[in-house]
This record gives structure tokens, C-alpha cells and sequence, in this order.
């Protein structure tokens, strides 16, 4: 009788039940790193977005601060720069309409009052809140970084 060369059925499913078990595993883990890195890509989007608005407020005091991502985006085509775009944040995230989406973010700025703009206030919230990202984030003028733990824009916590 000569010996069967091969996985009997039994040690296939069992193999199977361990690459399920790694993989069950592993994926959570995985899930909250993208999670951790999509925020603190939006956390330096949202630092950028700060330094460009102290820029564009000393560059065009006529205008105060900016009131939309737009006025701190690049010009279109053959403009130049100007007081509604001044080129201090590249095209993702300074688009042409709010909000920008970056790094499975959207980012928008919210300036109450009439020009001169003398406060203004951005915001960050997870495209897919708890997959693409677990808070949302705010600052304003006073350049202090607040979030919400739920990924909206109603902010309380500080950024440590």
C-alpha cells in the first residue's frame, strides 16, 4: 500500500482556523493605527492651516483674516496672487470650495462679520467618523487646538 502524499481535509480547516484567528487579531489593530495616523495628518493640515491665516492677515490687513480655504489656496490658472488667492496653502487644501478633503478629512474655515474678518474659525471633521478618523478638530485666532471626541466640530477638549 503506498503512503497518500498530501493535506487531509481536516488539517486544510484547521490551518484555515489559525490564519482566521491571526487575522481577527490583527485587523482592530490595525484599523485604529490608520485611525491614529489619518488624525494626526488632519492635526498638521489644521497647523498649516493656522500659520497660513496669521500670514494672510498681516499680508492683507485690508481683509483681516481669511474667511474660506479658498483665499488661502493658490490662484487658478494664470492669476495672480491676491487678497482671495494668496498661494499660502497648496490646492487639496486650500480648494475651491469647502470643505477640502485631505487625508480623509474635510477642512473648512467659518468667519463670522463682514471684512475685515477679525476672528475666524477652522474646522476638521473625519470623512467616515470612527473609520477614517475618531475626533474632529478646531482652532481658532487665539491658535488654541481643540477637539471633540465624537468627530464633529462642537469642540470643548484641548489638544495635548
Amino acid at each position: 500500500m503506498r503512503a497518500e502524499k498530501g493535506f487531509s481535509v481536516i488539517e486544510l480547516l484547521i490551518a484555515i482556523a489559525i490564519i482566521l484567528v491571526l487575522t481577527a487579531i490583527a485587523i482592530p489593530s490595525l484599523l485604529r493605527s490608520r485611525v491614529a495616523a489619518n488624525e494626526s495628518l488632519a492635526l498638521g493640515a489644521m497647523r498649516q492651516i493656522d500659520t497660513a491665516e496669521t500670514a494672510y492677515a498681516s499680508t492683507y490687513p485690508a481683509s483681516g483674516y481669511a474667511t474660506s480655504l479658498t483665499q488661502l489656496g493658490p490662484p487658478i490658472g494664470n492669476a495672480k496672487v491676491s487678497a482671495s488667492a494668496a498661494g499660502m496653502l497648496d490646492s487639496v487644501l486650500g480648494c475651491s470650495s469647502q470643505p477640502c478633503v485631505r487625508d480623509s478629512y474635510g477642512f473648512a474655515i467659518d468667519a463670522p462679520g463682514p471684512a475685515p474678518a477679525t476672528a475666524y474659525r477652522s474646522i476638521a471633521m473625519p470623512i467616515h467618523p470612527g473609520i477614517s478618523g475618531g475626533r474632529g478638530f478646531c482652532d481658532d485666532q487665539t491658535h488654541h487646538m481643540t477637539y471633540d471626541p465624537d468627530g464633529n466640530a462642537h469642540c470643548t477638549k484641548k489638544v495635548e
